[in-house]
């Protein structure tokens, strides 16, 4: 092992490193691959380590996002679609990846829109299920907005089924609502997602 292998899990990561690089080895090994040949050896020393560590960042308070929030104007619906999202499955440790739409009713504040993509990012970087991750997120932002509605609906391809499995590509939806949204506010939902849809 090298120098570089014997470094310690910093606090603001989500990874041991040193065990992360062993553990990357022994699955090369286990597929039959020399870890220390050309191409390779940055893999389990660097490139997975590195990689985990990004992809689990949701495991980290100290990487939430501040949800700096300002003083709400009205309680009308605040909608955002089309975030982008990438996790883990937590059965396979492949990708699933798709969009997430949120919507909220304000309480006493809102937040500024772009903290609602960052706050999605961040509940995604962890081994979980799709169905979790949508929960986590309503619930999440409805405690840290002290919002009295959230609607959160995820749409995502999994690797684990489009590489093996079935070996089929499609899509899964999953929602998930905190509170009770009126007739007017699932219309107002529903109208921004085929908005979203159309574009």
């Amino acid at each position: 092992m090298t120098q570089h292998s014997q470094l310690t899990q910093p606090e603001h990561e989500s990874v041991d490193r040193e065990k992360a690089q062993r553990a990357t080895r022994l699955l090369l090994e286990a597929l039959g691959e020399d870890p220390d040949r050309p191409g390779l050896e940055d893999t389990w020393e660097r490139r997975v380590p590195d990689a985990f560590a990004t992809l689990t960042e949701g495991q980290l308070e100290g990487a939430k996002p501040t949800m700096r929030t300002f003083d709400a104007e009205s309680d009308d619906l605040v909608v955002k679609t089309s975030i982008p999202f990438y996790s883990l499955c937590e059965h396979h440790l492949l990708p699933f990846h798709g969009t997430a739409h949120v919507a909220y009713r304000p309480g006493e504040e809102v937040v500024g829109l772009s903290k609602l993509a960052r706050y999605v990012r961040w509940q995604s970087r962890q081994l979980t299920m799709q169905e979790r991750l949508t929960n986590d997120i309503a619930s999440g932002l409805a405690e840290e907005l002290d919002a009295p509605m959230v609607l959160v609906e995820m749409n995502a391809t999994h690797l684990c089924e489009a590489m093996r499995g079935i070996e089929t590509e499609s899509t899964t939806t999953t929602r998930t609502t905190v509170g009770n949204p009126t007739d007017v506010e699932r219309e107002q939902f529903q109208a921004a997602l085929a908005r979203a849809e159309g574009q």
